[in-house]
């Protein structure tokens, strides 16, 4: 008995100093293949999030707040990539596909953190829209450049502290081993499951997926709320051009929420439920990967004063 009770705190007490992310297992010519793939997938991420930005600093008539928010937005796009995919992309060509126990913790961090920052933003840019079209005498007066940027400071504040928690009890489970990801990234629910082979963790899972599930839900229904609002009052608007204008704006910006959401629910209502790796490996490339690579072409195929800018930040390079 004694014997056994030894070799358990052994166990538990070599805890791991690196972590092995599988990634994607197949063959060198197909992980060739999927690095070129991502690569252009993560410059042209880069480049469209950063032509936004670039229009939006240059043509002084989207010095607007909803304009603002949206160079804000691709700005968070940017650092949102960099924070998963240079580590994917060097794990394609490398053999030794370890990462440090810091590095995964940071990049755990850094990804959820940004995450929850995309969340507010989505609200705060719902919020926008909502005062542009349902109180549109109270706009100028509520939604000033003061008060814009107070909504984008609180967005990166709040967005980096509210899982700074979970983070802290991550780094204090005991992870004994085994250290193998399989994922392309440190994400939430493979570490609780790495962890859960050790000691029962029951009270780490339920506050990650609270938090995890508040945030999610609490900002999602505040969004839908918004802009069910928003299109009762676009729909008497009596000008069809009106009504048009109004659709388009909206329309681009649901249609990012149901992108990123949609695939967000599927993976981190419920972190380590047990869903299949693979679905959660997809999943989870979808939104951190693809998501930022959409929203720039969704944001400026649907609206001309973009659309304006970004020919002229194009035709001066």
């Amino acid at each position: 008995m004694s014997v056994k009770m030894t070799s358990e705190a052994r166990n538990i007490s070599d805890t791991v100093s690196d972590f092995i992310l599988l990634g994607f297992s197949c063959r060198w010519e197909i992980r060739i293949f999927l690095f070129f793939t991502f690569f252009v997938t993560y410059i042209l991420t880069l480049l469209g999030n950063l032509a936004i930005m670039c229009a939006v600093s240059r043509d002084h008539r989207l010095h607007t707040p909803m304009y603002i928010l949206l160079a804000n937005f691709s700005f968070l796009e940017i650092c949102y990539v960099n924070s998963d995919v240079p580590n994917m992309l060097a794990n394609f060509l490398s053999k030794n596909k370890t990462i440090s126990f810091a590095r995964c913790l940071l990049q755990l961090y850094f990804f959820f953190s940004l995450g929850t920052t995309e969340c507010l933003f989505l609200s705060i840019m719902a919020y926008d829209r909502f005062l542009a079209i349902c109180r549109p005498l109270h706009y100028p007066t509520v939604m000033t450049m003061k008060f814009c940027s107070s909504l984008i400071i609180f967005c990166w504040v709040y967005g980096f502290l509210w899982f700074l928690v979970p983070v802290i009890r991550i780094t204090q489970l005991p992870f004994c081993g085994p250290n193998v990801i399989d994922d392309f990234l440190c994400d939430l629910s493979p570490l609780l499951a790495l962890a859960s082979a050790c000691v029962p963790i029951p009270g780490t899972v339920l506050i990650c997926g609270t938090m995890s599930s508040l945030l999610i839900f609490a900002t999602f229904f505040y969004i839908i709320g918004s802009y069910t609002l928003v299109l009762k009052s676009v729909m008497q608007v009596p000008s069809a051009a009106g009504r048009k204008k109004a659709f388009s704006t909206c329309s681009s910006h649901l249609a990012v929420v149901f992108l990123f959401y949609g695939s967000v629910m599927m993976t981190y209502v419920s972190p380590g439920s047990g869903q299949a790796e693979s679905m959660q490996k997809f999943t989870t490339l979808f939104y951190s990967v693809l998501t930022p690579l959409f929203n720039p072409m969704i944001y400026s195929l649907r609206n001309k004063e973009m659309k304006d800018a970004l020919k002229k930040v194009l035709g001066g390079s």
